[in-house]
């Protein structure tokens, strides 16, 4: 997600990307079902989201850890230690892809309760 410069430029399109969708494939053009619309595609990001933070959070690291130096004892191939200095999956999130999850499901998600609370007015 670098290619992307303005998050509040891709939250209109994703909002307009759902409007797309409701029109589409909707059974009945109502507020229901663009709430649902939008919901259905505010949790893939907001799932990802959590998905990068239990990475960054270290939680996989000792596992991958151990499942590096299990294969390279038991490799009879690989005499070098190298298993050592490969990156673990924490080192790899990259932030700004992180951040940019976290702003368009928190963002669809707030588009959301927001239409709600105008549904049960």
């Amino acid at each position: 997600m670098q290619w992307i410069k303005n998050k509040w430029l891709f939250l209109l399109v994703n909002i307009g990307l759902s409007f797309v969708l409701f029109f589409t494939f909707a059974p009945n053009y109502n507020l229901t079902s663009f709430i649902n619309t939008m919901f259905y595609l505010s949790f893939p990001y907001i799932l990802i989201a959590l998905l990068l933070y239990v990475i960054q959070g270290r939680f996989f690291d000792g596992v991958t850890f151990g499942f590096r130096r299990f294969r390279a004892k038991m490799s009879k191939h690989d005499l070098l230690d190298e298993w050592k200095d490969k990156p673990l999956p924490s080192e790899q999130v990259n932030k700004s892809v992180y951040h940019s999850f976290w702003f368009q499901g928190i963002g669809l998600l707030i588009t959301v309760l927001v239409l709600l609370i105008i549904y049960y007015l």
